[in-house]
């Protein structure tokens, strides 16, 4: 039987310039042009071995380093079925063992690896987790309405700002308020929903904030990004861009990001680049290990499949 054809994994490559740091916008449509013009280009093999031998980008990497590429956006499901296929190819027990870690990582490490890769933190209750999806969600087109993605990235984004008043204590009482109509508090003024695919019940969803760009001294408002994370489907279900005022009730007009709030901010900011980084770099290494288990397996010089037991009757006859 000969070995089937296997998809490289691909990364996007700009053209013209790499894309824009965190936060940071094109300020022109020229400018935003240079961002867009992208291709899809094979990942070679140098570069996993790359990463397999350069262990620099760590959960403990400089702030001052470049993170690696993003990767495939269904790095996920290509890697459980690269592992999959040196399996039922034949591993030797050494090998077997390597590719149960790699089944292990990718089991307990997929929710943390999906939201960090693009910066959002996970844990410390600063989203909505393990939440439920119920039959009634679900309209009568068979998948969860639309409405409720914007009630998830709702109560997400509550618990991402209540969270704050326990990791503030000093400032506890003024992060709560921010979730009231008393003095100084926030008020949702856009929100747009990116949906990726109709899920379905039964599912149990996770959902994330981060911050789009640092907010100034000056500003008056937040720009938040959200994913909706599936745990059935194991990728995200649905983004949303949320616009949110600092409003001043008693003067009823906006007012800038409280002292208080920004220095958090910068400290989530950096949290956010530093996740960027260890995310990105633990899945490439997951990457490199499945591209040595191929190379050892059905993608070696030599590779002949193991039919087992059928292999072995029809070489007899």
């Amino acid at each position: 039987m000969p070995p089937r054809p296997r998809l490289k994994p691909s990364v996007r490559v700009s053209l013209q310039r790499s894309s824009p740091p965190l936060g940071i916008r094109p300020a022109s449509a020229t400018s935003s042009c240079l961002y867009s013009r992208r291709v899809e280009l094979p990942v070679p093999s140098s570069f996993y071995r790359s990463i397999s031998s350069n262990r620099t980008f760590s959960s403990s990497t400089s702030t001052e380093q470049t993170p690696l590429p993003a990767p495939p956006s269904r790095w996920y499901s290509d890697l459980k079925t690269r592992v999959g296929k040196c399996i039922l190819f034949g591993c030797s027990r050494e090998q077997a063992q390597r590719a149960a870690g790699v089944m292990q990582a990718l089991a307990t490490e997929w929710r943390a690896l999906t939201a960090g890769a693009e910066g959002f933190l996970t844990g410390g209750r600063r989203g909505l987790e393990d939440q439920q999806v119920v039959w009634g969600e679900m309209d009568s087109f068979g998948h969860v309405n639309n409405t409720h993605y914007i009630r998830y990235a709702e109560s997400a984004r509550v618990n991402w700002i209540l969270h704050f008043a326990g990791a503030d204590p000093a400032n506890g009482a003024a992060w709560r308020e921010l979730m009231t109509p008393k003095n100084t508090g926030l008020i949702m003024k856009s929100i747009k929903a990116d949906y990726k695919f109709p899920m379905t019940y039964p599912d149990t969803i996770s959902a994330y904030h981060k911050l789009r760009s640092l907010p100034a001294a000056t500003d008056t408002s937040l720009v938040l990004d959200c994913i909706i994370l599936s745990h059935g489907h194991r990728r995200v279900a649905a983004r949303t861009e949320e616009d949110v005022v600092v409003y001043d009730y008693r003067a009823a007009r906006k007012t800038p990001v409280p002292p208080f709030a920004l220095d958090a901010f910068r400290d989530v900011w950096r949290g956010q680049e530093e996740e960027v980084r260890r995310a990105r770099a633990r899945i490439w290494e997951l990457m490199a290990q499945v591209e040595g288990l191929e190379k050892e397996t059905w993608d070696r010089p030599d590779a002949v499949e193991d039919l087992g037991a059928a292999g072995k009757a029809a070489g007899k006859s």
